[in-house]
C-alpha cells in the first residue's frame, strides 16, 4: 500500500546485495508521457492495458538484466492473484520472490503523511486494498510486518529471509 515503504526498502535490499538492480514500477508506468492513464485512472480499459504494458516491461527488463547476472529487485504494487500469476508467467525461468510489505493500514497512512508533499500519494482505498490483497494473496509469499523496524532492519531481514519465506513458484 502507498507508505508501506516499498520504495524505501526496494532500493536498501538492492544496494546489499553483490549485482542487483532496482526497477520501479513507478517510473516504469512514467514512460507513458502522452495519453497516460493512471492505474485507478478513467477509463478504466484504458488504465488496466497500461498497467499490464508496465507489468510486461517491468518483466522483460527483470529477465534482462537476471540473464546479465544481476537479481532484479522490483518495486510495484500488486494487488491480485491475476497481476502475481501474470508476473509468475512472464518470470517462468525465474524464481520469484513475493514480498508484500504489510506494516498496517495507520503506519502507511502515517508514513505517507512524512513524505514530501510532492511525494505524497492521496489514496482513500486504504481499507479495500488491504482486505483485497489478503482474500487473493493472503496466502502467497511473505506477508512481513514490519510496523516496528527501520527500514535498514527490513532490507536485512528480506535480504537475510526472504529466499526462505517469500518463494511463489
Amino acid at each position: 500500500m502507498p507508505g508501506a515503504g516499498k520504495s524505501t526498502v526496494t532500493r536498501l535490499v538492492a544496494e546489499r546485495l553483490p549485482r542487483s538492480a532496482r526497477l520501479d514500477g513507478d517510473f516504469v508506468s512514467r514512460l507513458v508521457v502522452s495519453g497516460r492513464v493512471g492505474a485507478l485512472g478513467e477509463p478504466a480499459d484504458e488504465a488496466a492495458r497500461q498497467v499490464e504494458l508496465c507489468n510486461r516491461n517491468l518483466c522483460t527488463l527483470a529477465n534482462n538484466f537476471s540473464d546479465a547476472g544481476f537479481t532484479p529487485v522490483i518495486d510495484w504494487v500488486i494487488p491480485d492473484r491475476a497481476q502475481l500469476d501474470f508476473f509468475v508467467s512472464l518470470l517462468a525461468a525465474r524464481q520469484v520472490l513475493f514480498v508484500v510489505l504489510a506494516p498496517g493500514i495507520e503506519a502507511c497512512r502515517y508514513r505517507n503523511t512524512l513524505r514530501d508533499p510532492q511525494e505524497q500519494f492521496h489514496f482513500d482505498g486504504y481499507e479495500d486494498l488491504d482486505a483485497d490483497m489478503k482474500r487473493e494473496l493472503g496466502d502467497l509469499g511473505w506477508w512481513f510486518d514490519t510496523s516496528a523496524l527501520t527500514p535498514e532492519e527490513t532490507a536485512d531481514r528480506v535480504v537475510r529471509e526472504a529466499r526462505h519465506r517469500a518463494l511463489v513458484n
